[in-house]
């Protein structure tokens, strides 16, 4: 007896320790990739496609590669043969007789003729039937253009379990794939709930009617059957439903997909619950290969200002990745001013200039922390009489003493050394897509007329009227305006903000500016310096913008949290940070809303900055 309940026991714990491993599989995936002509981004699709934390024994690969004329080919069959074993199943196709690479009545590789569309709509008809064969719980479509920095993707997106789901893709300005809005005539339609979802101001799921690019569907849902990407089976369903109107728009897959879906009832939904990844924009018939390319240059970029750095890629493929060639961009020098002690700050900018190719040379800012009054005192400093924050009625921080000494000292850096022209950037910056080519534009509209002092970006504090400089297209006279996140300096600007002697009537340094240009509100202030004759423009629109702003995650101020210096302030008001989003006057839209120094923007890749669609 003893000995069968010892087997008895013996038993249940060995059912125990199996059961632990019993678990319900992940559903099956099959990955469906369509490519042409990517190899110039194929290192960075195929390694984040690779880093999926999915398990990879329940993806099935469905590739095929045609129509190219560069090395994509060669880099699918190289992941293929090093990877290719790891997923459960691999069906490609590659197409490299082709007598031409061009499609019939193409004009370059980013037309679009009927004869592209018809070609894609059936390659996604053959997908869309082999997951059914392969008994598939889910296809996933996924152009090349994608880049999933986010390996938990494909399990957020299965997780979700919905019949139609799409992550959402940033890219280098506001075009992504999903449209809130479609017009009755099948075109896009602007929704304020776009830039909601877009900007993550709302996040969740949400149903919209149109998802593209980067779309999952679950083939176990009864009302897949009705989807298709093809004009004629679209018609057909239509007409032996007795559904009208019938379907007469153009033959093009992403937009028949969604009338499938919408006629059939099937919800169309876009997730921003997590940061999915990014996407490239669609190009313009006349378009080259250049411009592909700067669009990887800014997504690499992007992907440094949001997760830090650039997400690694396969070993294999590392080889592949040219950075731009470092350049200074017609400047004496460019100065990034970075506070010892915040380390993380400079590894960040520096990441950002290796990717986009900015030759920066490193300022060790003057920190406030170690300054005290006793010390100011020996430099010399002295403040100017009845000065106060205009937001917190204090008197200046040491923070606010550091940051000034921190430019002061370039500016003699630029007397000393006869340096006719340099840029000065912050270490708290994010640039705008384009950077370098827009700065150069900037500089060579500027060439027209006289300037001491180009600001590329800041804070406009009034709502006054801004000019358009003579003869320029992305030039305004700048009006009274904050922060010195990055502007321009000649020799002949620095001479003048020197020749007044600042620090013995010391004031913050965005504050000090716009006296110089003599554009600032308060003239008991202003008369404490002369001559005021500094000659301030503004880009416009602006070429970058801070990281944070005030409240946000992250934000960190070395200027308004330090010690301030010993005397006497009036009593506060509620405290308004400089580094504040909102603008004092009320007309003026919020940064990176559009504006009215935005009318410029056809001039700087208007196609390439904030477009939608």
């Amino acid at each position: 007896m003893r000995l069968l309940v010892l087997g008895l026991l013996a038993t249940c714990a060995l059912a125990a320790g199996l059961a632990e491993d019993l678990e319900y599989e992940k559903p099956t995936v099959l990955l469906t990739l369509l490519v042409r002509n990517k190899a110039h981004i194929l290192p960075l699709f195929l390694s984040y496609v690779e880093k999926l934390d999915y398990p990879k024994k329940r993806i099935a690969i469905w590739l095929r590669c045609d129509h190219s004329s560069d090395e994509s080919s060669q880099l699918l069959q190289q992941w293929l043969r090093k990877s290719g074993d790891l997923y459960h199943s691999i069906n490609y196709g590659f197409d490299d007789d082709d007598a031409t690479s061009s499609y019939e009545n193409e004009t370059s590789i980013y037309d679009w003729p009927v004869s592209r569309f018809k070609h894609v709509i059936a390659l996604k008809e053959q997908a869309l039937q082999y997951a059914r064969d392969i008994w598939a719980d889910y296809i996933f479509f996924l152009d090349a253009d994608v880049l999933l920095t986010s390996p938990q993707a494909l399990t957020a997106l299965t997780r979700l379990q919905l019949p139609i789901v799409a992550p959402m893709l940033h890219s280098e300005g506001l075009y992504s794939n999903f449209w809130c809005g479609m017009t009755e005539d099948y075109y896009y339609q602007r929704t304020d709930e776009y830039k909601e979802i877009y900007h993550s101001r709302k996040v969740g799921v949400y149903e919209v009617p149109v998802v593209h690019t980067a779309v999952l569907i679950d083939m176990n849902y009864a009302g897949a059957r009705y989807l298709t990407f093809d004009r004629e089976k679209l018609q057909q369903m239509q007409q032996e439903s007795e559904q009208q109107p019938v379907y007469n728009g153009p033959v093009d897959d992403i937009i028949v997909f969604a009338i499938s879906a919408n006629t059939s009832g099937v919800p169309l939904r876009v997730s921003n619950e997590i940061a999915f990844g990014y996407l490239m924009q669609p190009l313009e018939t006349t378009d080259s290969l250049e411009h592909d390319l700067q669009q990887v240059i800014n997504l690499r970029a992007n992907m440094v200002h949001d997760l830090g750095a650039v997400p690694p890629l396969l070993k294999y493929f590392e080889r592949l990745v040219e950075l731009p060639t470092k350049s200074k961009l017609n400047f004496d020098e460019i100065f990034m001013i970075n506070l010892l002690r915040r380390p993380e700050r400079r590894e960040k900018m520096e990441r950002l200039f290796d990717e986009i190719g900015l030759d920066v040379q490193h300022f060790a800012a003057v920190d406030g922390k170690e300054l005290n009054a006793q010390r100011v005192q020996q430099m010399g400093i002295s403040f100017l009489p009845g000065y106060e924050d205009p937001y917190h009625h204090r008197p200046m921080t040491m923070g606010e003493i550091g940051c000034f000494l921190s430019h002061y000292r370039i500016w003699q850096q630029i007397v000393q050394r006869q340096l006719k022209q340099v840029l000065i950037l912050e270490d708290d910056i994010r640039f705008e897509p384009y950077f370098r080519s827009n700065v150069l534009r900037v500089l060579e509209q500027a060439e027209q007329t006289p300037y001491d002092l180009i600001y590329l970006g800041r804070k406009r504090l009034k709502d006054e009227n801004e000019p358009w400089v003579e003869g320029t297209d992305n030039l305004v006279h700048v009006g009274y305006s904050y922060w010195t996140l990055a502007y321009v300096i000649t020799l002949q600007g620095a001479e003048k903000l020197l020749a007044v002697k600042p620090l013995e009537k010391l004031i913050p340094v965005d504050e000090f500016l716009p006296i110089m240009f003599d554009r600032h509100p308060q003239k008991d202030w202003s008369a404490a310096f002369e001559p005021r004759d500094l000659i301030a423009f503004s880009a416009a629109p602006l070429l970058l913008y801070p990281t944070h702003y005030t409240g946000e995650s992250g934000y960190i101020s070395d200027t308004e949290d330090s010690k301030q210096v010993e005397t006497t302030a009036a009593d506060a008001d509620e405290p308004q940070p400089k580094s504040d989003r909102q603008q004092i006057f009320a007309n003026e839209p919020m940064l990176g809303e559009s504006s009215h120094v935005n009318a410029a923007l056809p001039q700087l890749n208007a196609g390439k900055i904030h477009q939608e669609l």
